[in-house]
């Protein structure tokens, strides 16, 4: 009699949807299922979902539906909140699952741990804006600079602390923020169409990421996701990487400066030398001293007359070359890390009159140039 009893009111208890055990997992399942059915959660938790518009119009199984439901439904069980406001409120994008601002903002207003949330907005003085955006052309992805003044502004989200009485608020988001970040200049963004909610949405995920996590639960907002994600031609969602890299927002550019035109004179014979015996062309010295400092045209130009004066044949021969020391150049050579000096010292080989010492260092002189050329 007591087992009876004590069955019967072990099979009384009520049963909570979750993963714990297989009376949870199947009340769970069985509730995913019913809300899988139905049209009034978004798509991505219908089991059939309609793709196309009109005569086009076709159904498709979607497979994720009930999987979505199972995990949305155990996060409202968690958060105590009602299932369909976090299926409409809870986008999976590239499988990162993450909330609607408006749900955000409304988690933190309900909570009662804070008066309602607000935002101070200001509009500041313009500024100069550079970002890149990407077209599709014949198939191909073409890149395009623009360039405009944007106005910029600076939000915070606040609210008072009801235990303590003490205003708390988000970091500052503001327009140069968006921009350097490269969500202004991702295609298709609301920051260009819509920037004052923008900056408040962002703001608000800031202040609930900062003082209220465990209302998040770890998650992003669906816009900060959509800003770092773009949509191809085909459909599919792929991650923005340098999408947008402005870096404009009141940075200056950096400018090398001029190539020091003493030390450009005492090795310009050496380069030269080094495009007349085809080891580089004139380009690549240029890429390579570019890579240092900017080279003025008047220095391209003389590099350019002395590689011609080179080319053409000797009247005369000198006969007093300096006398070098070919074992001792060697070893200079092989202990040299300045390119620009190793030049200098590839110079003096012409002063070398036996052949095979000068092929020596010639091949001492080409291994050390790349060598210090890849460091």
């Amino acid at each position: 009699m007591n087992a009876v009893t004590s069955q019967a009111e072990t099979s009384a208890l009520p049963v909570t949807m979750g993963f714990g055990d297989l009376a949870s997992f199947e009340f769970l399942q069985r509730s995913a299922k019913a809300f899988a059915n139905s049209t009034m959660v978004p798509a991505a938790y219908q089991a059939r979902v309609q793709k196309g518009y009109g005569e086009r119009a076709r159904w498709e199984e979607n497979p994720a539906a009930l999987s979505n439901c199972m995990i949305a439904l155990d996060m409202a069980q968690r958060m105590n909140a009602n299932p369909l406001m976090i299926m409409q409120n809870l986008y999976p994008i590239e499988g990162k699952p993450s909330w609607s601002s408006q749900f955000i903002i409304a988690a933190i207003n309900n909570c009662g741990r804070f008066s309602p949330l607000r935002f101070d907005l200001e509009w500041l003085d313009e500024i100069d804006a550079t970002y890149s955006t990407f077209e599709w052309v014949n198939n191909q992805k073409v890149e395009k600079k623009q360039k405009i003044r944007v106005k910029n502004a600076r939000c915070v989200a606040w609210a008072l602390e009801k235990a303590t009485g003490q205003r708390v608020e988000s970091a500052p988001v503001t327009m140069e923020m968006a921009v350097n970040e490269g969500w202004y200049g991702k295609n298709g963004s609301k920051w260009r169409s819509m920037p004052d909610l923008m900056l408040r949405y962002r703001s608000a995920a800031f202040f609930g990421r900062i003082y209220a996590p465990e209302l998040l639960m770890g998650l992003p907002t669906a816009e900060e996701v959509q800003d770092v994600f773009v949509q191809e031609p085909d459909g599919t969602l792929v991650h923005a990487g340098a999408q947008a890299v402005p870096k404009s927002m009141g940075a200056a550019e950096v400018v090398l400066p001029d190539y020091d035109q003493t030390k450009f004179d005492n090795n310009v014979s050496t380069w030269a030398k080094s495009v007349v015996d085809g080891q580089k062309t004139i380009d690549d010295v240029l890429a390579w001293l570019k890579s240092k400092a900017t080279v003025t045209p008047a220095q391209e130009k003389q590099l350019r007359a002395e590689v011609a004066k080179l080319q053409q044949p000797a009247s005369t021969t000198a006969t007093d070359a300096p006398q070098v020391d070919a074992d001792k150049l060697a070893a200079d050579m092989q202990a040299c890390n300045d390119l620009d000096k190793l030049y200098e010292l590839a110079g003096l080989i012409e002063a070398i009159t036996d052949e095979a010492a000068a092929l020596r260092l010639n091949e001492i002189f080409t291994a050390k140039q790349a060598e210090l050329e890849q460091a």
